[in-house]
C-alpha cells in the first residue's frame, strides 16, 4: 500500500470514547450546495463530531442515484476546511478507498453490502495495510456475526487498530415496523466476543423512518453504545437518496436533546456502585436457580423419550405442544412477562426437547 494522505494523527480514537460519538450528515451528497448548507447547519451543535455523507451509494437495484463518485470528495474536503468537522463516507472496494485517502477524508466505513463480501474487504485491508485511520465496519445486512468478525479479523490482520462496529439492523422478509430488524441480541453478542470494539448505531437504516428514530436511538444509549450515526439532509422530502429516514437539521438536533445519556459505569476505573451490585448478585442467583430448573426439566424430557421409545410413539405430538403453550401464555400473562418472550423462551426449550428426544429415539448416547 502507497502512504497516502491519512492524517497522521486520527480525529477520534474510538478505544478512549467516554461521551457518545455523534456523526450526522445526509445519506447522499447530491450537490455541493446541499453538502455545505447541511454541514454549516450541523456545524453550530456542538453535540456532533463528524460529517458523514454516501459518495458511492451501492443501490439494491440499478437506474437509482448512485452517488457522484470521486468529484464529491472535493465537496467533503471543503466540508472540513470550512467548518473544522471530520468527514467520512463509505468505501466499498480498493479503488474508492485509494481516493478516499488521498483526498483526506478522515474516517472510512465499509457498509453492510461489502462486509457481506470477503474478497472486498480483503481488497479494502490490504490497500490500508500501514494506513493509521479509523475504519468503522457495518454489520452485514443478514445476521451473520462469523462474517462481521471476519472483517475486522482481516482488518486486525493489516495492522488497524482504530477500529468500531455499526448496527444498522438485518433484513428481514416477514413483516416490521423497521426498515432493517435491530435484532438488538447480535450487537449484544458481538460485544460479549469482541468487547474491544465500541459499537455506534446507525438508527436510520433501522428505523428506515423518521417516527421510529427516537425510540432506536434511546434503546441503542440505554444498550451502552458508543455513539450514533443519524442521517440528516436540509429538505428531507427532496432527497435523491432514503428521504423517509432523513430528518433536517433542526429536528436532529431535538432529538438528540430528548435522549437520556445514562450514566455510563466504568468498573475497573471507579468500582461498581453497591446497590448495583447488589441487583446484581441477586440476578445471578436467580440464573443459577433458572438453570437448575430447566436441568430439572431436561431430566424429565429424558424419562419422556425413552417412554415414547418403549411404546413406539413419535417425539412431536403437535396437540400437546399446543395446549402447552396457551397455558403458559395465559400463566405467563399472570406473571406480567410479554406473550413475544414466553413464546420465545418456550419455542426453545421445545426444540431442545425435540431434539434430545430425538437422541434417544436413535439410540445415541445421552450424557
Amino acid at each position: 500500500m502507497n502512504q497516502t494522505t491519512a492524517q497522521s494523527q486520527p480525529v477520534v480514537d474510538f478505544s478512549q470514547l467516554k461521551d457518545p460519538f455523534l456523526i450526522a450528515g445526509p445519506c447522499s451528497a447530491e450537490t455541493e450546495e446541499q453538502v455545505m448548507e447541511t454541514a454549516r447547519a450541523l456545524a453550530k451543535n456542538p453535540a456532533i463530531k463528524a460529517y458523514r455523507a454516501g459518495i458511492w451509494k451501492p443501490r439494491t437495484r440499478p437506474n437509482a442515484f448512485e452517488g457522484h463518485g470521486g468529484p464529491a470528495l472535493a465537496w467533503l474536503a471543503k466540508v472540513k476546511q470550512e467548518t473544522g468537522l471530520p468527514v467520512t463516507t463509505e468505501v466499498a472496494n480498493a479503488a474508492h478507498t485509494e481516493e478516499a485517502l488521498k483526498a483526506g477524508v478522515d474516517i472510512l466505513w465499509i457498509g453492510a453490502r461489502t462486509t457481506v463480501n470477503p474478497f472486498s474487504v480483503q481488497e479494502i485491508a490490504d490497500v490500508l495495510k500501514g494506513v493509521d485511520i479509523p475504519v468503522m465496519v457495518k454489520n452485514p445486512v443478514t445476521p451473520d456475526l462469523q462474517l462481521w468478525f471476519g472483517a475486522f479479523e482481516r482488518l486486525q490482520n493489516v495492522g488497524l487498530t482504530n477500529l468500531a462496529a455499526i448496527h444498522r439492523g438485518f433484513t428481514s422478509f416477514g413483516k416490521s415496523q423497521y426498515r432493517n430488524a435491530p435484532e438488538w441480541s447480535i450487537p449484544i453478542d458481538f460485544k460479549r466476543q469482541m468487547p474491544g470494539i465500541p459499537i455506534i448505531c446507525d438508527p436510520s437504516h433501522i428505523a428506515g423512518n423518521r417516527v421510529l428514530l427516537s425510540h432506536v436511538a434511546q434503546t441503542a444509549l440505554d444498550l451502552d453504545y458508543a455513539g450514533l450515526m443519524i442521517e440528516t439532509h436540509p429538505r428531507p422530502d427532496e432527497a435523491w437518496s432514503d428521504a423517509k429516514q432523513q430528518i433536517t437539521p433542526d429536528d436532529l438536533a431535538l432529538l438528540l436533546s430528548s435522549l437520556r445519556y445514562s450514566r455510563q459505569v466504568i468498573e475497573a476505573e471507579n468500582g461498581v456502585d453497591d446497590k448495583l451490585e447488589v441487583l446484581r448478585s441477586q440476578i445471578d442467583k436467580i440464573d443459577r436457580k433458572v438453570l437448575e430448573v430447566l436441568a430439572e426439566r431436561m431430566q424429565v424430557v429424558k424419562e419422556i423419550g425413552t417412554y415414547k421409545k418403549e411404546k413406539g410413539l413419535t417425539v412431536l405430538q403437535i396437540s400437546r405442544w399446543s395446549d402447552i403453550f396457551d397455558e403458559r401464555k395465559k400463566n405467563g400473562a399472570s406473571l406480567g412477562l410479554t406473550e413475544e418472550m414466553i413464546r420465545s423462551l418456550f419455542e426453545l426449550i421445545h426444540l431442545e426437547s425435540i431434539s434430545l428426544q430425538e437422541k434417544i429415539l436413535r439410540g445415541d448416547r445421552i450424557d
